[in-house]
């Protein structure tokens, strides 16, 4: 009889704190469309044109106040095209090993 108060009162503990409360805490996200990857990719190119802009042009007649706005625009830019993740980026230490891992299973 002892096994069984204890069987039951460890199946209630088990009821009591189950994580109920994890699957109310999940919502559904806003699935991308095509048109909205498009916009962001015309003005993801749109960003690295003027990076490119910027890059090519003649910084030697600038002031010195016209260059510290220049290099604020390209941080803002780098910075917003870092949040997009249009790419994948890999440290080089990650590359490193991923080199070693192909040489040694190759």
């Amino acid at each position: 009889m002892k096994k069984l108060a204890v069987c039951t009162l460890g199946a209630l503990m088990l009821f009591v704190f189950s994580p109920i409360q994890l699957n109310a805490a999940t919502e559904a996200t806003p699935v991308a469309t095509n048109s909205a990857i498009a916009i962001q990719a015309t003005e993801s190119k749109e960003l690295v044109q003027r990076l490119e802009e910027i890059k090519d042009s003649n910084k030697s007649d600038l002031s010195f106040s016209q260059k510290k706005e220049l290099r604020k625009e390209v941080r803002t830019i780098k910075s917003e095209l870092k949040q997009r993740g249009d790419g994948i980026y890999i440290s080089a230490g990650a590359a490193i090993i991923i080199i070693i891992l192909l040489i040694i299973l190759l």
